[in-house]
Protein backbone atom coordinates (compact mmCIF):
# COMPACT_ATOMS: atom_id res chain seq x y z
CA UNK A 1 0.00 0.00 0.00
CA UNK A 2 3.00 2.48 0.39
CA UNK A 3 4.69 1.47 -2.60
CA UNK A 4 1.45 2.13 -4.57
CA UNK A 5 1.17 5.38 -2.40
CA UNK A 6 4.61 6.68 -3.14
CA UNK A 7 4.25 5.69 -7.07
CA UNK A 8 0.74 7.60 -7.41
CA UNK A 9 2.61 10.77 -5.57
CA UNK A 10 5.86 10.19 -7.99
CA UNK A 11 3.33 10.63 -11.07
CA UNK A 12 1.05 12.68 -9.99
CA UNK A 13 4.55 15.05 -9.53
CA UNK A 14 5.65 13.96 -13.17
CA UNK A 15 2.60 15.42 -14.54
CA UNK A 16 3.04 18.75 -12.87
CA UNK A 17 6.42 19.04 -13.94
CA UNK A 18 4.92 18.39 -17.83
CA UNK A 19 2.31 20.93 -17.21
CA UNK A 20 4.53 23.50 -16.21
CA UNK A 21 7.39 22.79 -18.50
CA UNK A 22 4.41 22.50 -21.05
CA UNK A 23 2.82 26.07 -20.05
CA UNK A 24 6.81 27.47 -20.33
CA UNK A 25 7.07 26.31 -24.00
CA UNK A 26 4.01 27.64 -25.13
CA UNK A 27 4.50 31.11 -23.21
CA UNK A 28 8.23 31.65 -24.53
CA UNK A 29 6.83 30.94 -27.71
CA UNK A 30 3.88 32.98 -27.35
CA UNK A 31 6.16 36.14 -26.18
CA UNK A 32 9.06 35.33 -29.28
CA UNK A 33 11.36 34.45 -26.24
CA UNK A 34 12.47 31.54 -28.19
CA UNK A 35 11.96 29.83 -31.13
CA UNK A 36 9.40 26.70 -31.31
CA UNK A 37 13.12 24.39 -31.55
CA UNK A 38 14.89 26.37 -28.81
CA UNK A 39 11.46 26.21 -26.73
CA UNK A 40 10.82 22.40 -27.38
CA UNK A 41 14.89 21.75 -26.08
CA UNK A 42 14.37 23.99 -23.34
CA UNK A 43 11.24 21.78 -22.53
CA UNK A 44 13.55 18.63 -22.61
CA UNK A 45 16.36 20.39 -20.68
CA UNK A 46 14.13 21.14 -18.14
CA UNK A 47 12.58 17.63 -17.39
CA UNK A 48 16.69 16.40 -16.93
CA UNK A 49 16.79 19.16 -14.35
CA UNK A 50 13.49 18.01 -12.85
CA UNK A 51 14.76 14.41 -12.56
CA UNK A 52 18.05 15.19 -10.33
CA UNK A 53 17.26 18.34 -9.05
CA UNK A 54 13.34 18.43 -8.31
CA UNK A 55 11.62 21.83 -8.01
CA UNK A 56 14.60 23.44 -6.82
CA UNK A 57 16.25 23.19 -10.12
CA UNK A 58 13.38 24.25 -11.87
CA UNK A 59 13.61 27.35 -10.03
CA UNK A 60 16.67 27.99 -10.92
CA UNK A 61 15.77 27.46 -14.92
CA UNK A 62 13.01 29.77 -14.64
CA UNK A 63 15.16 32.41 -12.60
CA UNK A 64 17.61 32.14 -15.38
CA UNK A 65 15.22 32.34 -18.14
CA UNK A 66 13.02 35.16 -16.50
CA UNK A 67 15.59 37.36 -15.41
CA UNK A 68 18.27 36.51 -18.15
CA UNK A 69 15.17 37.65 -20.80
CA UNK A 70 14.44 40.74 -18.76
CA UNK A 71 18.34 42.06 -18.79
CA UNK A 72 18.53 41.06 -22.73
CA UNK A 73 15.42 43.58 -22.79
CA UNK A 74 16.46 46.33 -20.19
CA UNK A 75 17.11 49.37 -22.58
CA UNK A 76 17.13 47.47 -25.71
CA UNK A 77 16.70 50.57 -28.04
CA UNK A 78 19.96 52.03 -26.43
CA UNK A 79 22.41 48.61 -26.73
CA UNK A 80 20.42 48.33 -30.59
CA UNK A 81 21.94 51.95 -31.26
CA UNK A 82 25.09 50.81 -30.05
CA UNK A 83 25.09 47.24 -32.13
CA UNK A 84 25.08 45.52 -28.91
CA UNK A 85 21.59 44.20 -28.47
CA UNK A 86 21.14 40.20 -29.31
CA UNK A 87 20.25 39.28 -33.09
CA UNK A 88 16.63 38.33 -33.53
CA UNK A 89 15.37 40.60 -30.63
CA UNK A 90 16.71 38.00 -28.33
CA UNK A 91 14.68 35.55 -29.41
CA UNK A 92 16.95 32.64 -28.54
CA UNK A 93 17.24 29.31 -30.78
CA UNK A 94 17.44 25.66 -30.06
CA UNK A 95 21.56 26.23 -30.54
CA UNK A 96 21.68 28.83 -27.90
CA UNK A 97 19.46 26.89 -25.00
CA UNK A 98 21.54 24.28 -25.53
CA UNK A 99 24.87 26.38 -24.56
CA UNK A 100 23.25 27.86 -21.42
CA UNK A 101 21.39 24.51 -20.14
CA UNK A 102 22.67 21.77 -21.66
CA UNK A 103 25.60 21.46 -18.52
CA UNK A 104 22.78 22.03 -16.50
CA UNK A 105 20.62 19.02 -17.65
CA UNK A 106 23.36 16.45 -17.57
CA UNK A 107 24.43 17.53 -14.01
CA UNK A 108 20.32 16.66 -13.17
CA UNK A 109 20.84 13.84 -15.29
CA UNK A 110 23.66 12.26 -13.34
CA UNK A 111 22.22 12.67 -10.13
CA UNK A 112 18.97 10.98 -10.77
CA UNK A 113 20.97 8.23 -12.75
CA UNK A 114 23.80 8.08 -9.85
CA UNK A 115 21.84 8.90 -6.39
CA UNK A 116 24.55 8.33 -4.26
CA UNK A 117 26.70 11.44 -5.46
CA UNK A 118 23.38 13.79 -6.50
CA UNK A 119 24.60 16.15 -3.66
CA UNK A 120 27.82 16.64 -5.77
CA UNK A 121 26.30 16.80 -9.46
CA UNK A 122 22.98 18.90 -7.79
CA UNK A 123 25.80 21.75 -6.99
CA UNK A 124 27.04 21.58 -10.51
CA UNK A 125 24.46 22.19 -11.64
CA UNK A 126 23.70 24.77 -9.52
CA UNK A 127 27.07 26.46 -10.48
CA UNK A 128 26.76 25.91 -14.09
CA UNK A 129 23.24 28.00 -13.97
CA UNK A 130 24.96 30.58 -12.35
CA UNK A 131 28.00 30.97 -14.36
CA UNK A 132 25.32 31.10 -17.03
CA UNK A 133 23.48 33.85 -15.14
CA UNK A 134 26.47 35.84 -14.09
CA UNK A 135 27.79 35.75 -18.10
CA UNK A 136 24.61 37.33 -19.17
CA UNK A 137 24.37 39.81 -16.10
CA UNK A 138 27.97 40.89 -16.69
CA UNK A 139 27.10 41.72 -20.20
CA UNK A 140 23.74 43.16 -20.98
CA UNK A 141 24.15 45.10 -17.75
CA UNK A 142 27.84 45.91 -17.64
CA UNK A 143 26.61 47.44 -21.10
CA UNK A 144 24.78 49.54 -20.04
CA UNK A 145 26.29 50.80 -16.30
CA UNK A 146 30.24 50.17 -16.93
CA UNK A 147 32.12 52.95 -16.46
CA UNK A 148 35.40 52.09 -17.75
CA UNK A 149 36.48 49.02 -19.84
CA UNK A 150 39.01 47.17 -20.05
CA UNK A 151 40.33 43.88 -21.54
CA UNK A 152 40.85 40.84 -19.54
CA UNK A 153 43.98 39.49 -20.74
CA UNK A 154 45.95 43.03 -20.85
CA UNK A 155 44.03 45.42 -18.85
CA UNK A 156 44.53 47.84 -21.20
CA UNK A 157 40.86 49.87 -22.04
CA UNK A 158 38.88 48.31 -24.29
CA UNK A 159 35.81 48.80 -26.37
CA UNK A 160 32.54 48.33 -25.11
CA UNK A 161 30.51 44.89 -25.81
CA UNK A 162 33.74 43.70 -27.68
CA UNK A 163 34.53 40.27 -27.33
CA UNK A 164 36.78 39.67 -23.59
CA UNK A 165 36.75 43.42 -22.89
CA UNK A 166 34.85 43.38 -19.23
CA UNK A 167 34.22 46.14 -16.53
CA UNK A 168 34.27 46.44 -12.76
CA UNK A 169 30.40 47.26 -12.46
CA UNK A 170 29.60 44.54 -15.03
CA UNK A 171 31.83 41.41 -12.97
CA UNK A 172 29.83 43.17 -9.70
CA UNK A 173 26.46 42.17 -11.90
CA UNK A 174 27.54 38.80 -12.18
CA UNK A 175 28.71 38.61 -8.64
CA UNK A 176 24.45 39.55 -7.99
CA UNK A 177 23.61 36.70 -10.41
CA UNK A 178 25.59 34.03 -9.28
CA UNK A 179 24.66 35.00 -5.64
CA UNK A 180 20.84 34.81 -6.46
CA UNK A 181 21.75 31.22 -7.73
CA UNK A 182 23.39 30.28 -4.78
CA UNK A 183 20.74 31.78 -2.33
CA UNK A 184 18.17 29.24 -4.40
CA UNK A 185 20.58 26.55 -3.83
CA UNK A 186 20.79 27.43 -0.51
CA UNK A 187 16.71 27.12 0.43
CA UNK A 188 16.73 23.80 -1.79
CA UNK A 189 19.42 21.77 -0.76
CA UNK A 190 20.95 22.71 1.60
CA UNK A 191 23.11 25.82 3.79
CA UNK A 192 26.78 24.70 3.75
CA UNK A 193 30.12 25.76 2.03
CA UNK A 194 28.67 24.42 -1.09
CA UNK A 195 26.66 27.69 -1.60
CA UNK A 196 30.50 29.19 -1.65
CA UNK A 197 31.26 27.12 -4.14
CA UNK A 198 28.12 27.83 -6.18
CA UNK A 199 29.38 31.43 -6.20
CA UNK A 200 33.07 30.70 -6.81
CA UNK A 201 32.16 28.34 -9.73
CA UNK A 202 30.12 31.26 -11.31
CA UNK A 203 32.36 33.90 -10.96
CA UNK A 204 34.79 31.50 -12.80
CA UNK A 205 32.97 30.60 -15.31
CA UNK A 206 32.15 34.43 -16.25
CA UNK A 207 36.08 34.95 -16.17
CA UNK A 208 36.69 32.15 -18.24
CA UNK A 209 33.99 33.25 -20.69
CA UNK A 210 35.51 36.53 -20.98
CA UNK A 211 39.11 34.71 -21.45
CA UNK A 212 37.83 32.88 -24.67
CA UNK A 213 35.77 35.55 -25.89
CA UNK A 214 39.08 37.42 -25.69
CA UNK A 215 40.80 34.67 -27.77
CA UNK A 216 39.36 31.52 -29.25
CA UNK A 217 36.36 33.69 -30.07
CA UNK A 218 37.93 36.94 -31.18
CA UNK A 219 40.04 34.53 -33.52
CA UNK A 220 36.93 33.09 -34.95
CA UNK A 221 37.97 28.89 -33.74
CA UNK A 222 34.81 29.03 -31.37
CA UNK A 223 31.75 30.69 -31.90
CA UNK A 224 29.08 32.52 -29.10
CA UNK A 225 27.52 29.32 -28.10
CA UNK A 226 30.22 27.06 -27.51
CA UNK A 227 31.80 29.91 -25.19
CA UNK A 228 28.44 30.26 -23.78
CA UNK A 229 28.52 26.14 -23.25
CA UNK A 230 32.37 26.11 -22.06
CA UNK A 231 31.18 28.84 -19.52
CA UNK A 232 28.76 26.85 -17.62
CA UNK A 233 31.15 23.67 -18.09
CA UNK A 234 34.03 25.25 -16.02
CA UNK A 235 31.78 26.49 -13.14
CA UNK A 236 30.18 23.44 -12.88
CA UNK A 237 33.15 22.00 -12.73
CA UNK A 238 34.91 24.30 -10.26
CA UNK A 239 32.88 24.16 -7.88
CA UNK A 240 32.52 20.31 -8.23
CA UNK A 241 35.97 19.90 -7.76
CA UNK A 242 36.33 22.40 -4.40
CA UNK A 243 32.95 20.37 -3.17
CA UNK A 244 35.49 16.85 -3.58
CA UNK A 245 38.82 18.38 -1.92
CA UNK A 246 36.87 19.70 0.78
Amino acid sequence: MKEDLISINMLLQFLLVILILGFGVYLSVRTNKLTEAGALTGGILGFCIFLGGGFTGLIMLATFFILGSAVSSYKIKYKTSLGLAEENKGQRKAGQVLANGGVAALAGLLAWLFPANATVFQLMLAAAFAAAISDTFSSELGNIHGRRYFDILTFKPGIKGQNGVISSEGTLFGFLGSSLIAIIYGFGFNWDWAVIWVIFGGLIGNLADSVLGATLERKGVLNNDAVNFLNTLVGALVAGLFYILT
